[in-house]
């Protein structure tokens, strides 16, 4: 699959993200594969840290992936994943066509028609 474009770019998704970390150092990280447009990192409202995952978002597709592809990535000494956060879905085969053959009615909707048929005048 492919990735998706969201609204302004190329969303990334970080997990293995420390629960100290900061929004600098995950920035000044990724800011190695290009310019990061919005980076988001949710944090527990009762503890305040990070809950481990960021979104990135990149301007370019080129960028995005440079991030996605590089293998060897942490950060405070934890390891990080990193995959597109949107992926296109795949292409549908075509299906098949559905016949168009006559059907006969059900018989309540048969005699519904012929009652009012006679009662019309």
């Amino acid at each position: 699959m492919r990735p998706a474009k969201s609204v302004e770019g190329y969303i990334i998704i970080v997990t293995g993200v420390h629960p100290e970390a900061t929004e600098e150092q995950v920035e000044d990280l990724f800011a190695d594969f290009g310019p990061v447009k919005n980076l988001h990192l949710n944090l527990d409202r009762r503890t305040g840290y990070v809950k481990g995952y960021a979104l990135i978002e990149y301007a370019t597709l080129e960028q995005a992936q440079k991030a996605v592809d590089e293998k060897n990535l942490s950060l405070l000494d934890e390891k990080l994943e990193v995959d597109f956060a949107f992926l296109e879905p795949p292409e549908r085969a075509p299906r098949p066509s559905i016949s168009t053959r006559s059907r006969s009615q059900s018989p309540e909707v048969q005699h519904r028609d012929r009652d009012v048929a006679m009662a019309e005048p």
